[in-house]
């Protein structure tokens, strides 16, 4: 999977997370917070999950 495909389907991810968290009256800067945490856990997390093996010599 590439990068770009996981970091769009996170990306929407987060974006519901963000719209029920102000749906459900968390203040904006809380809000804002979390989806920073969780947008830099996102790319963490996928440029894990999406490098290239090592070549075996």
């Amino acid at each position: 999977m590439s990068f770009a495909i996981y970091l769009v389907g996170y990306l929407i991810f987060l974006g519901g997370i963000a719209w029920a968290l102000v749906t459900a009256g968390v203040p904006q800067l809380y809000v804002a917070i979390a989806t920073v945490i969780l947008l830099g856990l996102g790319i963490f997390t996928g440029a894990a999950r999406t490098r290239g093996k090592d070549p075996s010599h």
